[in-house]
């Protein structure tokens, strides 16, 4: 089969990464069919901004492209796509995200997160799909404190109901990889940012303060690191993956096979400190912000760190995006989407 006969389901194609995914899979040719349910969790305007720029490129470039616009937790909409696209590859970004509103909403991660992804994960092995790839978060390791994370490490102890139901998604996985012998890979993400950033993450929050000249709160009083990992580097890390399926593993003699299922951090695998962060930010606006330091909140993990071993073992995966070249490169989009 050529690659212009692949055809890859892509759920959360409006978000942040789902859309810069997208964008790379058309530019391999790709048939994508984008599936988001455009909610409100923040800001609209920029889900349809980054569906228009998706929109354009596959125009310009004469790509096939089809979005639609339902959420993973209606199952018959889901299965009607499934069934007349027929994809080869799936990839699950769609996801309610954020650790802070879990808390308050945990509901609406129970409907995403949770009936969502089994709706495609049941799609998945109806329709004999080749490989699939589901986001889980490199807040499964709770307060862990071994740096760096591995994926060997437990992750039982999970800080906010999100994470609880991205270890819960890591768990489902497995066991359909197990009992229907479904290629399927999960990947850890650190901190991701850059230009369409969500607007509920450190990066833009700060930003949005810093240039309006607003105070930014500071948790933990500073004592935070962070895996700041750039979108283009966790774009090329999923994309390779989605490449390349874990093997469907030979029975052996005890009656065990190997699963499957493989789990990656995708990271950048060198944390750096908020603060240091928040002055490459004052650095780059040429602003110095107004800071307001604060308890740590609940929630909230003091450090992120990635060994990304596994991750280069199996796709020669390295990180090329340096803090500073990548906050310059955000800071550009900011200023160009929010100020021009």
């Amino acid at each position: 089969m050529s690659i212009n006969d692949k055809r890859v389901i892509i759920t959360g194609c409006a978000g942040f990464i789902g859309a810069a995914l997208t964008k790379r899979f058309l530019e391999e040719n790709y048939n994508v069919i984008g599936i988001d349910n455009l909610n409100d969790y923040y800001d609209k305007n920029l889900k349809i901004y980054r569906l228009n720029e998706i929109e354009k490129y596959a125009r310009k470039n004469k790509q096939k492209w089809d979005f639609f616009k339902i959420s993973i937790n209606e199952m018959d909409s889901l299965s009607e796509i499934f069934l007349e696209k027929k994809p080869h590859l799936v990839v699950n970004l769609a996801a309610q995200a954020g650790v802070r509103f879990s808390i308050n909403n945990p509901k609406s991660y129970v409907q995403s997160n949770l009936i969502g992804f089994f709706n495609i994960l049941e799609n998945c092995r109806i329709h004999k799909v080749d490989h699939l790839i589901y986001a889980s978060s490199s807040s499964v390791y709770g307060s862990n404190k071994e740096y760096p994370f591995t994926e060997d490490q437990l992750v039982n102890k999970p800080l906010s109901f999100y994470a609880a139901t991205k270890i819960s998604n890591e768990m489902m996985a497995y066991s359909y990889s197990n009992i229907y012998k479904m290629p399927i890979t999960g990947l850890r993400f650190f901190t991701v940012y850059g230009p369409s950033g969500r607007p509920d993450m450190a990066p833009m929050i700060f930003s949005k303060n810093i240039v309006s000249k607003k105070p930014i709160k500071i948790f933990n009083f500073g004592n935070m690191k962070r895996d700041f990992t750039y979108i283009s580097d966790i774009v090329n890390g999923t994309f390779l993956c989605c490449l390349k399926p874990p093997n469907i593993g030979n029975l052996k003699t005890d009656n065990t096979f190997q699963v499957p299922h493989n789990l990656f951090n995708i990271g950048n695998g060198n944390p750096i400190d908020l603060l240091r962060f928040i002055n490459l930010l004052e650095d780059s606006f040429q602003i110095k912000a107004v800071k307001h330091f604060e308890p740590i909140q609940d929630g909230d993990a003091q450090e992120t760190y990635a060994s990304t071993q596994k991750l280069e073992d199996w796709i020669d995966f390295k990180p090329k995006v340096s803090i500073e070249e990548g906050v310059e490169k955000f800071t550009k989009w900011y200023l160009e989407y929010y100020c021009s």
